[in-house]
């Protein structure tokens, strides 16, 4: 398998689990909101919810090093192989952090949640940056590519929007089994409702990312 195949293996299985998990998230979070499901099979929808949804967040952050592997070996780029393995490695300990926050299910230190949200920003910044500076005669990237970036912060800025959008979440869950179970269920349905079109706003701009793609258009 010559490097281009396995470089876009990975890319498209990025797109695969990102599409795959965020589906699958959505679909189980519809029992979440069910009446005539009990309070603690929706407390286990919720855990399903967050397991699964590891997936388009591991993809999240593994879009940019796969698609940088690819665009390299196919000379779409020219960064050199020493930056391109400094930005893989440093999307890896990126990726370590996300599911160590995961795996502690809240209970990471501080600076750990800080990190995470710096290099989320961090990473959207930077992509609006660049593809800035690619409509200007500052750099040369073809047009895919700089669109593909934009596609990929807009999925960025979405997340991050989504996770300000489901801060009520936890309260309500908590709040489903005690005295004031009714507004904890509505506070939920509220906040999943305000959440789906932010997560159908992603699915458009994957599935836009993943027509550049094959598309491939270096100019308009």
């Amino acid at each position: 398998m010559t490097d281009q195949a396995l470089f876009a293996l990975l890319h498209v299985l990025v797109f695969v689990y990102w599409l795959g998990g965020d589906l699958g998230a959505f679909y189980t979070s519809r029992f979440l909101t069910q009446p005539n499901v009990t309070a603690d099979r929706r407390l286990m929808a919720a855990k399903i919810v967050g397991d699964v949804d590891m997936a388009p967040r591991t993809a999240l952050i593994l879009a940019l090093p796969t698609g940088l592997l690819l665009a390299e070996s196919n000379g779409w780029l020219s960064l050199g192989w020493p930056v391109i393995g400094a930005i893989v490695v440093a999307s890896l300990a990126w990726l370590a952090i996300a599911w160590k926050l995961h795996l502690d299910h809240g209970g990471s230190a501080g600076w750990v949640k800080a990190l995470d949200s710096i290099l989320r920003y961090g990473l959207l910044l930077s992509l609006i940056g660049i593809s800035g500076l690619a409509f200007s005669p500052a750099i040369e990237l073809p047009l895919f590519l700089t669109l593909k970036l934009l596609a990929l912060a807009g999925c960025v800025a979405l997340g991050l929007y989504i996770r300000v959008v489901l801060k009520p979440l936890g309260p309500a869950l908590a709040g489903l089994t005690g005295s004031d179970s009714a507004n904890s269920e509505a506070v939920l349905a509220r906040t999943l409702q305000r959440a789906r079109p932010l997560v159908t706003g992603i699915w458009v701009l994957l599935i836009f990312a993943a027509f550049l793609g094959l598309w491939t258009p270096t100019s308009f």
